[in-house]
């Protein structure tokens, strides 16, 4: 297979760059998953991707002669409270994060929701619920909501490992805040009925995870030098074709005028049910002419001036799709 820009090849999740402070990362968000079951198969999934959706359209057959009913499920990725990183939250919904859509059959699926959180891999939920915290570590409020509790409260949750302390100015002078540090786990799921012999046909759409660096992480020759490039090279197939127009986007002063996004796709959900994915499509939108793109694989047609198309038959994912495109940064 060869490797060149724009296309895709699922290579496993390399190793980056250690994040600057003006740098967010990326949450890997995937597809379905199910019990595994020999009596369903994938007969097609249609893939859309760009920094603002994800549309996912699966065709499943019953090939038994008996309905099958499963738990049928849609895992967000796991945030972890850290008090370095900033990971990139699409919306501010505390539990559907990623607003999350799915229609089975052309009709609205009411899903349940699980949320859990642990620390140190102990679940910590019920503790966060009775001392009234929010659930999710990333949003402004439960810091907030940490620092009203009481002294005895802290140092409990310090030794639980579920906290940790950053001192700073909040405008009042210098004080002392607790930092969530638990991971929060969350699922959305439902009972499915698939009938004998028949196709069913679901549909999801959420708003990506787009992880971004001010400027570009490799833009100087120095950097491509770097141990970590050749594996950030590996993962986006980044080839001399792209490294050129990077650097030719350059100011003369040599200074960026683009900045990086990143998105990851979880493929390896494809394979939880019997054989393979009979017809795969998957079109990746950069959405911008003047954007620049990069991922792995191999047959892509350009379709449009910011669209990609890859059809794939009998396929067997093993690996996830890692996508990076380079925008314009804003001007100030």
């Amino acid at each position: 297979m060869r490797a060149i820009p724009a296309v895709l090849a699922f290579l496993a999740l390399a190793a980056v760059p250690a994040l600057a402070d003006d740098s967010t990362a990326e949450l890997a968000i995937g597809g379905l998953a199910f019990v595994q079951t020999d009596d369903i198969t994938m007969q097609s999934e249609d893939l859309f991707v760009s920094m603002q959706a994800v549309r996912a359209r699966y065709e499943f057959v019953n090939t038994s002669d008996h309905d099958v009913t499963t738990l049928v499920a849609f895992p967000l990725p796991d945030i972890k409270g850290e008090q370095d990183l900033m990971v990139a939250v699409p919306t501010e919904d505390p539990v559907n994060f990623v607003g999350f859509k799915t229609v089975v059959d052309g009709q609205p699926v009411e899903t349940k929701v699980q949320q859990r959180v642990t620390a140190l891999g102990i679940d910590r939920t019920a503790l966060l619920q009775k001392l009234g915290i929010p659930l999710a570590p990333h949003l402004q409020g439960t810091g907030e909501a940490l620092d009203k509790l009481p002294q005895s409260e802290w140092d409990e949750l310090i030794k639980f490992g579920m906290v940790g302390i950053d001192e700073y100015d909040d405008g009042n002078g210098m004080k002392k805040h607790l930092t969530p540090l638990w991971t929060l786990s969350t699922a959305f799921y439902w009972e499915q009925t698939f009938p004998a012999k028949k196709t069913v046909h679901i549909e999801h759409s959420y708003t990506p995870s787009v992880g971004s660096t001010a400027g570009i992480s490799f833009g100087l020759p120095d950097d491509r030098k770097e141990p970590w490039f050749k594996d950030y090279q590996n993962k986006y197939c980044i080839d001399q074709t792209f490294l050129a127009a990077v650097d030719r986007s350059k100011k003369p002063d040599g200074s960026d005028t683009l900045q990086e996004n990143r998105i990851d796709f979880v493929l390896k959900t494809g394979s939880n049910w019997e054989s393979s994915i009979h017809n795969f499509h998957v079109v990746i939108d950069k959405g911008s002419p003047k954007n620049l793109v990069s991922f792995c694989g191999e047959a892509v047609k350009k379709i449009s001036p910011t669209e990609f198309e890859m059809t794939k038959t009998d396929f067997e994912p093993d690996q996830d799709l890692a996508i990076l495109i380079l925008t314009p940064i804003p001007e100030q």
